[in-house]
C-alpha cells in the first residue's frame, strides 16, 4: 500500500533526531489507527505494518465469516455472501483477510494523518529535549548567539536546540553579536505551555565552580574540594578551597604557575577578580582570610546572632571593606556571618598583630596546642619568638614536630 503523500510523510520523519526507530514506528501505528477509527468506526480487527526504511505501510483487515443473517458485529464479522464476492472458496468460520488499499482513504484522511503525525513527533521531540537538558542541569554548555533581544539572548547548541540567556543571567559587562560563541551553565528548564524553555546562566556561582573544575585537574580528580563560592558577577568572587592531601597547596594549585590556570577563568568572566582562600573550620581564621588583604587586630564572634565584630587599625579599614563595600559583603556571605568592622583607636599602631594559638587547630593537632599553651605559648608570635630547640625542650616535643608547627604559623603570618 503506497501513496506519495504517505511516503513523503514517513520519509520526512524517519530520520528525526533523538527518537529511536521503535518509538517512531509505534507513533506511526497509533496515528494510522486513529484514521482507521475515523473511517471504519473501530480499529478492531485491523493489523498495521509500518516500514520506516522504505517509507510505506500496509494495513490488513481481519474478519470472521458467519452465516447469512447471523451478523452480530460488523467490525469483526462478515456474512458469507459478502465474503464470497471476494473469494468464492470461503466458508463459514473462515478468516477473511483483506488488504486495505490506499484508495480507501480520502485526501482528508491523509491530511488528518499528517497533522496528527506532526503533532505526535513534536511532542516526542520536546519530551526528549526536556529529558536531555534535565540531565545536563549544572553542566557547562557551548552555544552560538542566534538572536539578541532587550531582555534575553537566544542561543542554539550544536544540535540546533534553542537556549535562552536572560539579561539577569548575564555578566553586566557581557557583550555579544549574532554568531558569537557563548559559554554558560544550564540553570533550569521552564515550560512555556508544552514547550521547554532552557535557561542558561553566566552569573551562578556554579558556573565559576565548573570553570575551575575544567581548569584545575586536582579539583576534577577530587584532591581539592571547593567548599563555597560567592560572587558579584563581573566584579569579584571569593572561593574557599580545601585539600585533604598535605602535599597539595589548594590555593597554589587553583592559581597555577604565574596565574596560568586562573587567568583563563578571569578572562571568561570579563575580568572578574577571583580570591582563592584556604578554607578553615576555625571561624576566626576563616574570617581573617576572607577579609584579606586587610590585617585584623581582633575578632569577636556572636554565634547566636551570626555576627562577627572585627577590629582593625584605621589604615586597614578601607582594605577590609573594599570598593563599594564589596570585599566585606562577599566575606560575610562566604563565612555565613554578618561582619561589622570597627576602627581600633586604642591599639598601639607599632604593636604587632598576633593570632591565638587555638585558631590553628585545623592545621595543628589539639594535643600539640595544649602542650604549647602549657608552657605559656598561647599566641602565634609567642611560639615564633622561641627557637626550635627551646620549644622542643620546654614542651617535650620532637624537633621535627616543632619545626613543622613554626612553619605553619610563620606561613599564616606571611599571608596576613
Amino acid at each position: 500500500m503506497n501513496s506519495l503523500e504517505l511516503v513523503d510523510s514517513l520519509s520526512e520523519f524517519k530520520e528525526m533526531k533523538n527518537i529511536d526507530r521503535s518509538t517512531l514506528m509505534k507513533v506511526l501505528e497509533d496515528v494510522i489507527r486513529t484514521i482507521i477509527r475515523k473511517k471504519y468506526g473501530s480499529e478492531e480487527g485491523f493489523d498495521v505494518i509500518v516500514n520506516t526504511e522504505k517509507g510505506d505501510l500496509e494495513v490488513y483487515r481481519n474478519r470472521i465469516i458467519v452465516a447469512n443473517g447471523a451478523l452480530e458485529d460488523k467490525h469483526t464479522q462478515v456474512e458469507l455472501n459478502d465474503a464470497k464476492l471476494i473469494d468464492e472458496d470461503l466458508e463459514v468460520d473462515d478468516d477473511l483477510i483483506e488488504a486495505v488499499e490506499i484508495d480507501a482513504f480520502s485526501r482528508r484522511h491523509i491530511l488528518t494523518f499528517r497533522q496528527a503525525l506532526v503533532a505526535r513527533i513534536g511532542d516526542l521531540e520536546r519530551e526528549e529535549l526536556t529529558k536531555e537538558y534535565e540531565a545536563r542541569i549544572g553542566d557547562i554548555v557551548n552555544a552560538e548567539v542566534y538572536q539578541i533581544w532587550k531582555k534575553e539572548i537566544l542561543c542554539v547548541d550544536s544540535d540546533g536546540n534553542e537556549l535562552v540567556l536572560p539579561k539577569n543571567e548575564q555578566i553586566p559587562t557581557d557583550f555579544y553579536r549574532k554568531g558569537d560563541s557563548i559559554k554558560a551553565i544550564v540553570k533550569k528548564i521552564d515550560m512555556r505551555g508544552s514547550n521547554p524553555n532552557i535557561i542558561i546562566s553566566r552569573t551562578e556561582p556554579l558556573f565559576l565552580e565548573k570553570l575551575l573544575e575544567s581548569e584545575v585537574p586536582e579539583i576534577f580528580d577530587g584532591l581539592i574540594t571547593i567548599k563555597k563560592i560567592v560572587r558579584e558577577p563581573g566584579e569579584r568572587a571569593k572561593v574557599a578551597v580545601e585539600s585533604y592531601d598535605e602535599r597539595i597547596d589548594p590555593v597554589g594549585a587553583c592559581v597555577g604557575m604565574k596565574g596560568s590556570r586562573i587567568h583563563g577563568i578571569v578572562r571568561e568572566l570579563k575580568n572578574e577578580n577571583i580570591d582563592i582562600i584556604n578554607y578553615s573550620s576555625n571561624l576566626k581564621l576563616l574570617i581573617q582570610r576572607a577579609l584579606a588583604p586587610a590585617t585584623l587586630t581582633s575578632i569577636e564572634i556572636d554565634e547566636d546572632k551570626k555576627e562577627a565584630v572585627v577590629m582593625l587599625k584605621p589604615d586597614q579599614v578601607s582594605l577590609a571593606i573594599g570598593k563599594g563595600g564589596l570585599n566585606i559583603k562577599l566575606a560575610g556571605r562566604l563565612v555565613g556571618y554578618q561582619i561589622n568592622v570597627f576602627r581600633d583607636t586604642i591599639q598601639n599602631e607599632d604593636e604587632d598583630f598576633d593570632i591565638e594559638i587555638d585558631e590553628f587547630n585545623d592545621e595543628i593537632d589539639q594535643w600539640i596546642i595544649d602542650e604549647l599553651k602549657r608552657i605559656g605559648c598561647d599566641t602565634g608570635r609567642s611560639v615564633m619568638n622561641l627557637s626550635v630547640e627551646e620549644l622542643s625542650r620546654r614542651a617535650d616535643l620532637e624537633e621535627e614536630t616543632v619545626a613543622e608547627v613554626i612553619k605553619i604559623i610563620t606561613d599564616e603570618f606571611a599571608k596576613s
